[in-house]
């Protein structure tokens, strides 16, 4: 190897350090959890117990209505935190619900559950989409044509990827095979 090709490569290689350098540099900082140790990123409305998604975890503050990826001011992001704020229901009545639906499932698991039950049910059910109906109308009053353009779109994608995944679910089911989780 020359002199010549030794010297590129040494200068090839000390700019991709450079370069990798700048870039790690240049990353968002992490903050430390006090306790744990564990490294989180510090995000706008991540993480703030504006409600729970079906499987336990923590939606943010886009998180339900479709909002993630829009862009929003930051007017618009207090407004929609206010509606949900006001939306949100007491502590009482959140609990009230929690002793309800443990009484109802341990009656459906013991079978004896009764139309009662099942009309109450049905009754908070059909109140709380009526809640959350009335709670996106006011978030979508707040949003530009644009943003709303956007959301619909998004709503587009996602009932096509669930359309494609029920198929491909029907198609499992027709040929014998287990769904991979």
């Amino acid at each position: 190897m020359s002199f010549k090709s030794k010297l590129f490569s040494s200068l090839a290689m000390g700019a991709a350090v450079a370069v990798f350098a700048v870039a790690g540099s240049a990353q968002t900082p992490t903050e430390q959890k006090p306790e744990g140790g564990k490294k989180m990123e510090k995000r706008w409305g991540k993480g703030d117990g504006l409600g729970k998604g079906m499987r336990g975890g923590k939606r943010g503050m886009h998180g339900g209505f479709g909002l993630r990826g829009i862009e929003l001011t930051d007017a618009q992001k207090e407004q929609i935190k206010a509606i949900r704020e006001a939306n949100k229901p007491s502590e009482e009545l959140r609990a009230q619900h929690q002793e309800q639906m443990k009484a109802f499932r341990e009656a459906r698991k013991a079978g004896t559950l009764t139309e009662e039950q099942k009309t109450q049910m049905k009754a908070f059910r059909d109140e709380r989409m009526a809640k959350m109906q009335a709670m996106r109308a006011q978030i979508e009053a707040i949003l530009t044509p644009e943003q709303k353009q956007q959301l619909e779109a998004r709503k587009a994608e996602r009932q096509q990827r669930m359309e494609q995944r029920r198929e491909l679910r029907q198609q499992r089911r027709q040929s014998g095979e287990k769904p991979s989780n």
